[in-house]
């Protein structure tokens, strides 16, 4: 598994900062678990690199999330590696997924992006800046 988080010193209160580059997806239950340890840490995410796909996304859900204004996110529904899921396992991790997200991107997703199970439903970062989530 590619990882594309990097820690750094962040800030005078020294807070732990994680960096996402290029961060193409992976396996949702991974990233929730590689998420709630960076909320337990209380740790600033930071998404800059040129894309943030698939279970990526998941990050902005994170307390203390910023996003490059350059960056693509793509969406898309749950899948077994590319291959559909039954109807409960897909309404199941489509709703861990939205539940990553703030209520307007997680109503957005599922009523319209968890549909797409292949390709992605685009948005740039500052797309999602106008929405709401801090430039960085």
């Amino acid at each position: 598994m590619f990882f594309s988080i990097m820690p750094a010193i962040c800030d005078a209160r020294q807070r732990p900062l994680h960096i996402v580059m290029n961060d193409r997806g992976g396996v949702v239950s991974q990233r929730q678990q590689e998420i709630e340890a960076i909320r337990i840490s209380g740790s600033r995410v930071e998404i800059r690199g040129a894309v943030c796909l698939s279970s990526c996304t998941m990050f902005l859900g994170s307390p203390d999330v910023c996003v490059s204004p350059k960056t693509r996110f793509g969406f898309h529904g749950p899948t077994d590696h590319g291959r559909p899921l039954n109807k409960p396992q897909f309404d199941y991790w489509s709703k861990i997924i939205a539940s990553h997200y703030p209520t307007a991107l997680s109503s957005w997703y599922m009523r319209i992006a968890r549909h797409r199970t292949s390709g992605y439903y685009s948005l740039t970062g500052a797309q999602l800046i106008e929405m709401g989530f801090k430039s960085c």
